[in-house]
């Protein structure tokens, strides 16, 4: 799968809150470095991430572009609530690797808060 197509794949699961299957895209060893949180290592500890970010917040992922150059997937978003951010994945043999994230986690936390 090319990283245009497992961001596609990505982005249907984050939007359906998928914690179990958005974690199978990712290595057993994947690394995501979120920005404003740091690292989160291996299959296991993003699933775990995914699973609370999903029962705290209330996010969808809009695609604005998704770019690709070989192994490496570039992904620029926003939500309806007007956060918008980046973020590049690393895939080897058809599953994240590397992930990193950029984004402001002020107004991400003031405006994906469940009401």
């Amino acid at each position: 799968m090319n990283p245009k197509v497992l961001i596609q794949k990505w982005v249907e699961l984050f939007n359906q809150h998928d914690f179990q299957n958005l974690a199978k895209l990712y290595c057993k060893e994947a690394v995501i470095h979120q920005t404003p949180i740091g690292f989160i290592e291996g299959q296991s500890n993003i699933k775990s991430m995914f699973k609370d970010e999903f029962e705290q917040f209330d996010m969808v992922c809009e695609i604005e572009n998704i770019f690709e150059d070989n192994n490496v997937g570039i992904l620029e978003w926003k939500d309806p609530k007007g956060l918008r951010g980046c973020t590049l994945f690393w895939v080897e043999n058809n599953q994240i690797k590397y992930q990193r994230g950029y984004w402001d986690k002020l107004s991400f936390m003031g405006s994906t808060r469940h009401n």
